[in-house]
């Protein structure tokens, strides 16, 4: 599996994984995701920033994307909670979703697991990773806390009105080595 950047020819690619990650959501019933968040405009900004990328299994499908977001990120202003360590300089994963046609393979665990790793081997100015989930998505939640990361506080209301989010971090720490799961 690889992590791969998202040029904007992958802009409906993306579209299609996060419309297929709404509904996934909303088959389980969570509420995550069903309003106007995250939309076309979000996709564009990141790609234009360099913040997403797609999911590639070992034989190139694209089975999942995401979005590793430079700070400041300025939806956490409004944590109810307190950081593990105060810092600006971390990054945050958002807009994390696997196809449904690749589910259950485990690209999911896989891309924390890559994502970290990248982090904390190539990046050590990055004091901290920081992500958030809806309070009723326990899957997401299972596989923040099973990748280290730590409950700091919640959000309320900062996607949609009376929509609580979880919010974890993780502190990282150097390492030496190179990760090969990213490829520009």
């Amino acid at each position: 599996m690889q992590l791969r950047k998202a040029t904007m020819e992958d802009l409906d690619t993306v579209m299609d994984i996060l419309r297929d990650g709404r509904n996934q959501l909303a088959e389980r019933g969570i509420d995550q995701w069903q309003g106007d968040y995250p939309n076309e405009e979000h996709i564009k900004e990141d790609i234009q920033h360099g913040w997403a990328y797609l999911v590639e299994s070992d034989d190139d499908q694209t089975v999942g994307a995401l979005a590793i977001v430079d700070a400041p990120d300025h939806s956490y202003d409004a944590l109810d909670g307190k950081w593990l360590v105060d810092t600006d300089k971390y990054q945050v994963i958002h807009r994390v979703a696997i196809h449904s046609k690749h589910a259950g393979h485990g690209y999911a665990s896989r891309l924390f697991e890559s994502v970290i790793d990248y982090i904390k081997e190539n990046r050590k100015d990055i004091k901290s990773l920081r992500i958030d989930t809806h309070e009723n998505n326990e899957i997401m939640q299972h596989l923040i806390t099973k990748n280290g990361f730590t409950k700091v506080g919640e959000l309320h209301g900062v996607y949609r009105p009376e929509e609580e989010s979880y919010v974890y971090e993780m502190i990282t720490q150097g390492g030496d080595g190179q990760n090969t799961m990213f490829k520009d």
